[in-house]
């Protein structure tokens, strides 16, 4: 179940540019079904170039973001995986550097200033980070924080970034005060069909989806795979360039395959959030993005920077669109095989990086 407490833009500069849970045995509230608050939702996605380990400077950009969308009348502002204590260099610290550099939660200086800036704005805030507990374990944790004082907390369920990060054995999926469920699945979690389903069946209306990827080493012969690492030092100068491989099979492309039938299938609206340019030896491609229940791009950004992007998400559309249609129509007692291994699983991190012929 959800973990709740409830406790007493050019990369590397501010500047902000604008493009045109639950108990176990719940069931699904269909929002359709319930009398919520409003018929719209204010929504923001933020793609954002984050400076790997220090905080400092990731939140100043978030703030200049956070500021913006408040006098937008944003009410719910996601950002990427891992943005406040960066990620691509991850794989190569020691653990006593992990450590120093993760922060528990939610008692962390990081989560309680998303607290206050949630306060203040009166906006959910959504951001990710490195945690640590009190028995020196480490995760890839997403925080999101309500102006009511919750928080909320997703563990990558597929963690694969570090030898010394854990991965999260449960869902997240939590109410709110706008009358709609969010859920939380980061990068990976929603690259397996299975998390979104569960997730959608928890209840979720709204699914928060912050990520790094984009410019990625695959194993796959025709998905992402490298981007030239000069053509982000010289977009300033031959941007076209760039946007091409953002646009490509590399970034865009490659999400237009899956990231769409996530939120079709499952009937809910989908927030994608990214990070974009250099990050370790990888550029993320942005591709900031939100979704409607049918699939439908709603809004998203083809800038090569940093970006924000804000759509109005039509509550009216989750009841009887097409996903929540379909569920309807499931056969659970058919699906036992679903849950029985086959003797090819691997762990996250073995997965992910295996050159094992599937």
């Amino acid at each position: 179940m959800a973990q709740t407490w409830k406790v007493c833009m050019t990369a590397r500069s501010s500047r902000v540019r604008i493009s045109p849970s639950p108990p176990k045995n719940s069931k699904r509230k269909s929002l359709s079904s319930l009398e919520n608050k409003m018929n719209k939702i204010r929504a923001a996605a933020v793609q954002f170039n984050h400076t790997p380990g220090n905080k400092e400077i990731n939140f100043s950009i978030m703030k200049k973001f956070i500021n913006h969308a408040a006098k937008k009348k944003v009410q719910i502002i996601i950002f990427p995986e891992m943005c406040i204590t960066g990620y691509g260099h991850i794989g190569n610290l020691s653990k006593p550097r992990l450590l120093e550099l993760a922060e528990k939660i939610p008692s962390g200086k990081s989560t309680q200033k998303l607290k206050m800036f949630a306060r203040e704005t009166n906006m959910i805030i959504g951001a990710g980070l490195v945690e640590k507990t009190v028995d020196g374990k480490l995760f890839d944790s997403y925080v999101v924080c309500q102006p009511n004082g919750k928080i909320n907390r997703h563990r990558k369920i597929h963690a694969f970034e570090s030898e010394y990060i854990s991965c999260g054995d449960r869902f997240t999926v939590f109410d709110t005060d706008l009358g709609v469920r969010l859920g939380v699945l980061i990068c990976y979690d929603n690259n397996i069909i299975e998390n979104g389903r569960i997730t959608a069946l928890k209840g979720a209306d709204i699914l928060i989806a912050p990520s790094q990827v984009g410019g990625s080493l695959s194993r796959s012969p025709h998905a992402l795979g490298l981007i030239d690492l000069t053509l982000w030092h010289n977009r300033k100068n031959s941007p076209k360039a760039l946007r091409s491989e953002f646009n490509g099979p590399k970034g865009r492309e490659w999400l237009m395959r899956w990231l769409p039938s996530r939120a079709h299938d499952n009937g809910y609206f989908l927030i994608f959030s990214n990070g974009v340019g250099l990050d370790g030896n990888e550029v993320r491609t942005g591709n900031a993005m939100i979704f409607d229940p049918y699939g439908r791009i709603i809004k998203e950004t083809s800038e090569i920077d940093n970006d924000i992007v804000i759509a109005d998400l039509d509550l009216s559309l989750l009841d009887m669109c097409t996903g929540r249609r379909w569920i309807r129509g499931r056969k659970p007692e058919l699906y036992g095989d679903l849950v029985k291994p086959t003797g090819k699983e691997m762990d996250s991190r073995t997965a992910h990086f295996s050159k094992k012929k599937t």
